[in-house]
């Protein structure tokens, strides 16, 4: 039934669209001058929708309109790869907000000094998954940095995994016996309730060897709940890698994974630009970038893929 409302939402896009374009073909067939600014602007406004309909025949996979797990993750270099992970945690959060999206921070791992060791956050809304999977992989940050007395040029990074939220029992299925559940206290800041008991929990996926842990929430028990939740995206993400990698051997494509995946830099000294090492996609505003302005990239990025799948 989802995939089914999935593919009707597409049908009812592209009968709006012929529904249009009729309308536009009938005002042109009148050849009245009074009436060429009218059609003028509506054929405008059909080209731009057009071409939104185009980008989306980069989803093409079943999990692209899905909702989104998101993880960013701290390179080495301590605080000031730290502050860099926090920096993509609030780029990414604006963007959601601007595309009036649902996001929320399942499990955050806060720095020793400044920023974050790593955050996982929920991003619910149509496409979601398909959108966010273009910012899989290393993001390099080059600037001055803020926590060096010597106001030295630093380089940074920081990791971002994006996984499609799986179904339950559906998608993955996890038997009892095959997960191992570990609880503890919870570190960082949080207050006496944090250090007294052990609400964060830990869980094992014996036969792949996964772990995932929370502790954001006070609740034990809602803790297991987000854990269960990132270990099934993990499971499902970790299936679907095997499956591109055996397309790869067969095609002789090479897939890079890992931290040797650099995909953007973000160089912010000597000079200020944000570019895609993929599509060579950049832009010299690197605030409105930091501010979650990701569109430009993440079209690019769909555009280039199209077909290639």
């Amino acid at each position: 039934m989802r995939r089914l409302a999935e593919q009707k939402k597409v049908v009812d896009r592209w009968r709006g669209m012929e529904q249009r374009t009729s309308e536009v073909a009938e005002l042109m067939s009148l050849e009245d001058d009074s009436l060429q600014a009218e059609i003028e602007a509506e054929v405008e406004k059909l080209a731009l929708h057009l071409d939104e309909i185009e980008l989306e025949a980069a989803f093409s996979s079943e999990y692209d309109a899905r909702n989104a797990i998101l993880a960013i993750h701290a390179g080495a270099g301590g605080t000031e790869s730290q502050d860099w992970a926090q920096m993509l945690m609030r780029m990414y959060l604006r963007w959601a907000e601007r595309r009036r999206y649902q996001a929320e921070v399942l499990d955050l791992s806060p720095g020793e000094e400044a920023g974050i060791k790593s955050v996982v956050i929920g991003v619910n809304g149509d496409y979601a998954n398909g959108y966010l999977r273009s910012e899989h992989g290393v993001h390099r940050l080059v600037r001055l940095s803020p926590f060096d007395s010597d106001h030295a040029r630093h380089t940074s990074f920081a990791m971002v995994e994006v996984m499609p939220e799986a179904e339950p029992g559906v998608d993955v299925r996890i038997e009892p016996d095959d997960l191992k559940v570990e609880t503890f206290r919870s570190s960082g800041p949080g207050g006496q309730h944090m250090q007294k008991t052990s609400s964060a929990v830990r869980l094992t996926h014996l036969p792949s060897g996964l772990a995932v842990s929370c502790q954001s929430e006070r609740s034990q028990h809602q803790n297991k709940e987000i854990a269960m939740k990132i270990l099934r995206s993990r499971l499902l993400e970790l299936e679907l890698v095997k499956r591109a990698e055996e397309r790869a051997k067969l095609k002789g494509k090479h897939i890079a994974a890992g931290w040797g995946n650099q995909i953007r830099s973000y160089v912010l000294h000597p000079y200020k630009m944000v570019k895609d090492h993929r599509t060579d996609y950049q832009t010299g505003d690197t605030e409105a970038v930091l501010d979650g302005e990701l569109d430009g990239f993440i079209n690019a990025y769909l555009r280039s893929i199209v077909g290639d799948e």
